[in-house]
């Protein structure tokens, strides 16, 4: 390791003693590289245990390795780890390549789903693989190979090797769309030398908000910017708002409550309050957060004794007068099914997961709840509520009684979706923004 304390940025990375922070940042690599070495035996059996319900995590092992034939080189390079940051890359990307139509687009990231969604949004131009993991030699050979000429990581992607690799290859870093929770920010306070060293190596940090900005000064960060929420960017595909009209025309006059990319602990609690307080004539469409858990959701709703649907079994058949719940076990289809809603729960937040995102359900003009815990999308949370377009609930059977409040009430619903709509107009923006620090390194 060098001994001048500037090795991992152009200043020195600490407002304390020299002296102390090198002995402090040694302790955290060392306690970082031992992590990594017990987590190693571990990697393939959590891969195979994982693949057992999900398929794609039995595909592409060489490439989680670096290995294989290079797909691109001098690519802008795009690391989305999962589903929703790839689908917030969507309107950066767009600007990348009308900033720079020339340059190829690598895009890389961690699961299955991320992939899935990566190829149907993406796959007609780039190129597509899996991030190696964090071992100094993996991320080595995966630069050397690809030779990026920026690399762009989502949100808060932070990766000790990855950055320290990047900074000796000469390829510059972006953090965009940045967010940093307290709970984040004191995971990573853990290791105060290391995450402040990794923070003043990255060139440039785009921030979601003021909030996210400190947390991450706070840390160390040395070049932060705040450029909003990319997600604000996202516009509702056109196919989608219509599939979602369909459908609501085939569902006839029945109030519709949609339960968007809930997770585990929350579908059981809400189908009860469901079936306990809903009139019948109430359709609830249930989309759980990831795919893996749709079987595991459809046996709740058996459970309750519910009559249910699939989606992926009633697409092209009409929705039977009696189904109470429709289980939404598609991918890809989220603004359809909030475009064919009356009402939004979005998921996450019924129980401490910090929230999903609800800025889509608000660009789509619909009233939207969300549960106490939203701890991910705080900032843009409470900004929606302060708009008129959304409101919180305490509870699963708190979330019933003022759904149906809402669907009794077509007044205070075209209220709440016009604040919707111009709350998300309001906040767009960041994917210019982010473009332009991304094309200053360029």
């Amino acid at each position: 390791m060098p001994a001048d304390d500037t090795w991992f940025g152009r200043r020195p990375c600490h407002p304390y003693n020299p002296a102390m922070f090198k002995i402090r940042l040694i302790l955290d690599w060392t306690l970082y590289r031992l992590a990594l070495l017990l987590a190693a035996p571990l990697i393939p059996l959590r891969l195979l245990w994982r693949g057992r319900r999900e398929r794609g995590y039995w595909r592409h092992w060489a490439e989680r390795l670096a290995l294989g034939p290079a797909p691109v080189t001098g690519a802008l390079w795009i690391h989305a780890v999962s589903v929703g940051e790839m689908r917030a890359a969507q309107p950066l990307i767009a600007a990348l390549r009308t900033a720079h139509p020339d340059s190829p687009v690598l895009l890389t990231c961690m699961t299955p789903t991320g992939r899935a969604t990566a190829e149907s949004l993406y796959g007609g131009f780039a190129h597509i693989v899996y991030l190696p993991y964090d071992y100094a030699w993996l991320v080595r050979r995966f630069l050397r190979r690809l030779k990026p000429r920026v690399g762009i990581l989502m949100e808060t992607e932070l990766w000790p090797n990855l950055i320290r690799a990047a900074a000796r290859a000469g390829v510059p870093l972006v953090l965009a769309n940045a967010r940093l929770s307290e709970r984040s920010a004191r995971g990573y306070a853990r290791l105060p030398a290391l995450t402040r060293a990794s923070l003043q190596r990255i060139d440039s940090i785009a921030a979601q908000t003021e909030a996210d900005a400190a947390r991450l000064l706070k840390l160390g960060a040395a070049s932060v910017h705040v450029t909003g929420n990319l997600k604000f960017d996202i516009a509702p595909p056109t196919d989608q708002l219509e599939r979602g009209a369909a459908w609501k025309a085939a569902w006839g006059a029945r109030p519709v409550l949609l339960a968007a990319s809930t997770r585990e602990g929350e579908e059981l609690p809400l189908l009860r309050a469901f079936s306990d307080a809903a009139p019948v004539d109430v359709l609830l469409v249930l989309v759980p957060r990831h795919p893996q858990r749709f079987d595991a959701v459809a046996a709740l709703v058996e459970s309750t004794g519910l009559p249910y649907q699939r989606r992926s079994v009633a697409e092209g058949t009409a929705l039977n007068p009696g189904t109470r719940v429709l289980l939404g076990d598609s991918l890809g289809e989220l603004f359809a099914y909030y475009a064919a809603c009356d009402a939004a729960f979005v998921g996450g937040s019924l129980q401490p997961l910090g929230g999903q995102n609800l800025i889509e359900a608000a660009s789509v003009g619909r009233p939207v709840l969300v549960g106490p815990y939203t701890y991910n999308f705080e900032e843009a949370t409470q900004r929606a509520i302060d708009a008129g377009a959304a409101l919180r609930v305490n509870d699963a059977a708190d979330l019933l009684e003022n759904a149906l409040k809402l669907l009794g009430d077509g007044p205070m619903r075209a209220r709440m979706g016009e604040a919707g709509l111009a709350f998300a107009a309001r906040h767009r923006g960041a994917a210019t923004r982010v473009a332009e620090l991304v094309s200053a390194l360029v």
